[in-house]
């Protein structure tokens, strides 16, 4: 009773981790098919330009902020210590 079990549990297990890796291997090609796509690429570059834009204007903002000296934290305290 236990070896057609244990048989028929082998044969399943082969057969599925065939159908999974055959499954893994379509969703990888599709997915190098999607990203080397000249759509997925156009919208990377532009997205990455928006970004960089956007990261150099934050920090220009904080350096601006933090150079203007004109804060809280600005100047020496009462005690002559930077704060």
């Amino acid at each position: 009773m236990k070896l057609p079990f244990l048989i028929g549990g082998a044969v399943g297990y082969v057969l599925g981790a065939r159908a999974g890796r055959e499954r893994y291997e379509t969703i990888v090609r599709i997915g190098r098919r999607v990203v080397g796509s000249q759509t997925v690429q156009s919208t990377a570059g532009v997205l990455q330009a928006r970004i960089d834009a956007l990261s150099q204007q934050a920090r220009s903002l904080v350096a601006a902020r933090l150079g203007a000296g004109t804060g809280p934290m600005a100047g020496p305290s009462s005690n002559g210590y930077h704060r």
